[in-house]
């Protein structure tokens, strides 16, 4: 899965946005944090969900699997928008 080249990311220092190309179905910003921002990056190439979750575990102390939970949950709210390519 990767990000679909009709939805466009900027980052500010504080904040990640995406937003959708005229060619997207959806309309409307979406606002993140810098994690977001993280996993945005890592679905600019071919990447699995599983893959995410191992490369941020690798960055980030998660004592409690709250690592996993952000991706499945930012993972399927940008599916259901139409922002990733399977």
């Amino acid at each position: 899965m990767k990000l679909n080249k009709n939805f466009l990311v900027h980052k500010t220092k504080k904040e990640v946005i995406v937003v959708p190309s005229g060619k997207a179905e959806f309309s409307g910003v979406i606002n993140g944090n810098e994690t977001f921002g993280v996993i945005l990056d890592f679905l600019k190439k071919d990447i699995t969900e599983d893959k995410i979750i191992a490369e941020m575990q690798k960055m980030y102390s998660d004592d409690n699997g709250q690592i996993e939970k952000d991706v499945k949950m930012t993972v399927s709210k940008l599916k259901e928008i139409g922002a990733i390519d399977d």
